[in-house]
């Protein structure tokens, strides 16, 4: 991983010029700062073969306007081999709060041009797109055209951006054509497949994105080295890595957050001037055993009585992680405290005497909730949200503390495009579960959440058709809260 950041080396590939558009997997934003973002891109050979040749040179150009007017920034990088020529130029120096465009040259060739933001140094608005869960084979990405539609200010991605199985049971809208990834060039397929899909490329084009993984990067349901397959930890470890590496090819994240580590970080803030703070987590790479299951074997199963998931010493962040949030919180001074991360982060009982939970879910690790909720309940904090995913469908719930009061609201937030849940998977929800405010898990699409100095408000947005491209996107329902409130209210 370590490598992955390093600056680039070795020879640069000479007179090389591309059999066809080097360009075709797109280019994008992320880890917006006051002063600067990363660029990403990954040069491509023809029918989405990887390059033949060695280091490529690729210049990049940002500027002020999107005709290049005025460029303000130029630089150059050595797309390597070794890093399946993907390019992460990050960008320093410029003035807060605007936004800029960008874009590539290299081989013969000009990328399309992308849009960027530096974050504001004092704001009044934040705009935030949620997603989650998007399955080539389950779903066309359609639903991306209202996101760029409402124009947000950034686009929060909180896993599975990718899926390595497929259902053959399911209704298929196209096909991965290749076998489930288990290698560095099978994710690195997979991740190329996405990205050839336009309106995918679209949303990544308009505006800055800041993204995390859930399980289906890598293997579904797996935990820390722990794998559904029960493969041996040392094999799982390269599985891993190889997945984590292609990971970090396709997306735009900031080399500089990994560089001279042994492991990827991935869990960052990024703070809106002074209205919200941002906080990422990671919840699958530091996740101790999973509770109540034979050693090596991590599989989201119905736990009943089990007194593991509640372990004070089990963790799903890792001490380091929760320690990173914990100086977060304590330091707070902006309004609104969000938190994104990938699993169903409140109490979700399976049955009517509260014993039955997921194991997969923040219900496996309770101990490390009750943690995060006695930070969120310090009296820096005055408006946290805790965003999420993963389930494929929309939830609102209150998070109380173990004495019953309120603490903060979660928004789940359901596939972009991936089939619902199978009927009665979560059993009687409202009778079983008096704190959860809301839920449909019949519908797709994603969440828009707008965030003023004196009020939060959510709007859950539905897709009408998921396997159709240009199927209608209307609200589904309207969540909100005023400065200083730890329960969103319908409308």
């Amino acid at each position: 991983m370590g490598a992955l950041a390093a600056a680039p080396a070795g020879a640069v590939g000479r007179g090389t010029r591309a059999a066809g558009n080097p360009f075709a997997l797109g280019v994008a934003s992320g880890d917006p700062s006051q002063d600067g973002f990363v660029l990403w891109t990954r040069l491509i050979g023809a029918g989405l073969a990887p390059l033949a040749a060695g280091g490529v040179t690729v210049r990049h150009e940002v500027a002020t306007d999107p005709a290049f007017r005025t460029i303000v920034r130029r630089g150059t990088t050595v797309a390597q081999s070794q890093s399946a020529h993907s390019v992460h130029a990050e960008v320093f120096g410029l003035p807060p709060g605007r936004p800029y465009w960008y874009r590539f040259h290299a081989l013969g060739a000009v990328s399309p041009v992308g849009r960027a933001t530096t974050v504001p140094a004092t704001s009044d608005r934040l705009r935030l797109a949620v997603t989650s869960c998007q399955h080539w084979e389950q779903a066309r990405f359609g639903a991306y055209r209202d996101v760029i539609a409402q124009a947000p200010d950034l686009v929060l991605q909180l896993g599975d951006y990718i899926y390595e199985q497929s259902y053959p049971d399911g209704v298929k809208v196209r096909s991965f054509g290749a076998p489930e990834p288990r290698d560095l060039d099978g994710y690195r397929r997979r991740h190329a497949l996405y990205k050839t899909d336009p309106d995918l490329q679209a949303a990544h084009r308009v505006c800055p994105w800041l993204v995390t993984w859930d399980d289906h990067e890598v293997l579904n349901d797996y935990a820390g080295l722990a794998n559904r397959d029960r493969a041996p930890a040392a094999i799982f470890a390269a599985r891993r890595a190889a997945a984590y590496q292609a990971y970090f090819e396709h997306m735009p994240i900031r080399p500089s957050l990994w560089r001279g580590v042994s492991a990827p970080r991935l869990y960052r803030g990024v703070d809106w001037g002074e209205l919200a703070s941002l906080s990422l987590l990671d919840t699958r790479q530091y996740r101790s055993a999973p509770p109540c299951a034979p050693p090596g074997l991590a599989r989201n199963v119905r736990l009943d009585d089990c007194a593991a998931a509640a372990a004070p010493a089990a963790t799903i962040m890792g001490a380091a992680q929760e320690r990173w949030l914990d100086r977060r919180l304590a330091q707070e001074r902006r309004p609104w405290t969000l938190i994104g991360q990938q699993v169903f982060f409140a109490r979700l009982a399976l049955d009517s005497a509260g014993r039955s939970t997921f194991s997969d879910q923040w219900d496996g690790y309770s101990g490390n909730r009750g943690r995060v909720l006695r930070g969120l309940s310090g009296p820096s904090v005055t408006g946290p949200v805790i965003l999420s995913g993963d389930v494929h469908s929309f939830w609102v719930n209150d998070l109380d503390d173990a004495a019953g009061r309120p603490v903060a609201s979660e928004i789940v937030t359901s596939a972009l495009g991936a089939a619902s849940p199978p009927a009665g998977r979560f059993g009687a929800v409202s009778a079983n579960n008096t704190h959860i405010r809301f839920s449909d898990v019949e519908q797709a699409g994603y969440v828009l959440i707008d965030v003023r100095p004196g009020r939060l408000e959510a709007d859950l947005r539905m897709i009408g058709d998921r396997r159709v491209v240009d199927s209608g996107v209307t609200s589904l329902a309207r969540f909100g809260t005023e400065r200083g409130g730890r329960r969103l209210q319908p409308g």
